[in-house]
């Protein structure tokens, strides 16, 4: 394991789950935690995204849309896929490294108005939230376990 952990979240269009999970990690996890996001399809930042981690004062407006390729020969310890379909497209990574699913609904989907779009995005914002903060607390007992943080 590398210290700081280097985490690489997936999914598909990089454009709403895995750019919240890169920004809230990144500000959960502090200097214990190197934090990337990526999609097999990129597609762009996704207002809401910025606007609802703007709500939790999380400044995310500097983040872009990546592909995968441009990460696809860098050393990771985690790729946690947020949607199925990037956990079924992921390519092979160098190193040994661990692969975790967590499934998400797609906020980003095409919804009746914006009123019920933005509710859809806040709950996702809160769950993936709710999984980071846990995944944290396991991952600093296991730096700690291991002697690399007090």
């Amino acid at each position: 394991m590398h210290y700081p952990i280097r985490v690489l979240f997936l999914c598909t269009g990089n454009s709403a789950r895995s750019q919240m999970a890169e920004a809230l990690l990144r500000s959960f996890g502090g200097n214990d935690f190197e934090v990337f996001s990526a999609g097999t399809d990129p597609v762009g930042l996704h207002y809401l995204t910025v606007q609802i981690l703007n709500e939790v004062n999380i400044d995310a407006s500097s983040q872009t849309s990546k592909s995968i390729d441009q990460f696809l020969n860098q050393d990771f310890d985690y790729i946690i896929t947020v949607c199925d379909r990037a956990r079924d497209n992921c390519p092979t990574f160098p190193g040994d490294i661990e692969r975790i699913h967590w499934s998400f609904d797609d906020p980003a989907i095409n919804v009746a108005n914006s009123n019920e779009e933005y509710r859809l995005f806040k709950r996702i914002s809160g769950e993936i939230s709710e999984r980071i903060r846990i995944w944290v607390t396991v991952q600093r007992k296991r730096l700690k376990d291991m002697g690399l943080v007090k």
